[in-house]
């Protein structure tokens, strides 16, 4: 089964935008904010993620992608 990757870093260098202003644009702290940029979380909240594409002014597919596992 392949994956879920999240790419936000890419959305956040494209929008010009710190972890740090994200972070606090959606209300979430830098920790968490940080596993979810670098993909070490296994869940995001709905919620969570308006309020990220809100912040960067983008789309979910714009920061979520899926990856076929190699066969």
């Amino acid at each position: 089964m392949g994956q879920i990757v999240l790419r936000l870093d890419r959305m956040m260098v494209e929008r010009k935008m710190s972890l740090n202003e994200l972070a606090e644009r959606v209300g979430i702290s830098n920790v968490n904010l940080s596993k979810i940029k670098n993909n070490k979380v296994t869940a995001v909240r709905f919620s969570t993620l308006a309020a990220i594409c809100e912040a960067l002014d983008c789309q979910p597919g714009d920061i979520l992608e899926y990856q076929k596992d190699p066969s």
